[in-house]
């Protein structure tokens, strides 16, 4: 997959197999600012041997033409500093996916997700030529909504009990973007 770009004094670049500790990595030093948003199951990512495990499982996937997976990277160091992915991507009549995406907590406010989210977005609509990717958010996530507003994301509605995160079924607002044509 093509795909590498500066943001910032950061590199945005596909998922590589030897990520899995430095995305362990990423996944601890976040941990507390992360949790209220990711699903319980994730607390394993900060485990080398299971990011070895799911670095494995995602870019089976890629190979698979399923999903996506970005970083954003110290280019000197490879310390990975978040991530955008592209998701159950689906074929067909539908020509769909999901868009997912976590930032450092001390990178935050700086506008490199937008940029990052931006560059997948556009690699999801050229490059892969999907036509809709979809996007949700719970409620009380603010900085999301204003992401999402800020890249075009267009609310659709509000699923009840849509996700689990942390032992308790979360509502979550819906948005989707398509390509123009």
């Amino acid at each position: 997959m093509e795909f590498s770009q500066q943001i910032a004094s950061f590199k945005s670049r596909p998922l590589h197999r030897g990520d899995a500790t430095a995305l362990a990595d990423f996944y601890k030093r976040n941990w507390a600012y992360l949790k209220p948003w990711l699903p319980a199951l994730a607390v394993h990512s900060q485990n080398p041997e299971v990011a070895k495990d799911m670095v494995a499982r995602y870019l089976r996937e890629i190979v698979e033409g399923y999903s996506a997976y970005f970083v954003l990277a110290e280019p000197q160091t490879n310390r990975i500093l978040g991530r955008c992915n592209i998701t159950q991507i689906a074929r067909g009549p539908f020509n769909a996916c999901y868009l997912g995406y976590c930032l450092d907590q001390s990178l935050q406010g700086r506008g490199l997700m937008r940029k990052m989210c931006a560059q997948v977005i556009e690699h999801a609509f050229t490059g892969l030529k999907l036509h809709r990717i979809m996007a949700n958010y719970m409620p009380h996530n603010n900085r999301s909504a204003r992401l999402l507003k800020s890249l075009g994301f267009k609310v659709e509605g509000l699923a009840r009990d849509y996700l689990e995160i942390n032992g308790k079924w979360e509502n979550h607002v819906l948005t989707a973007l398509t390509r123009e044509t």
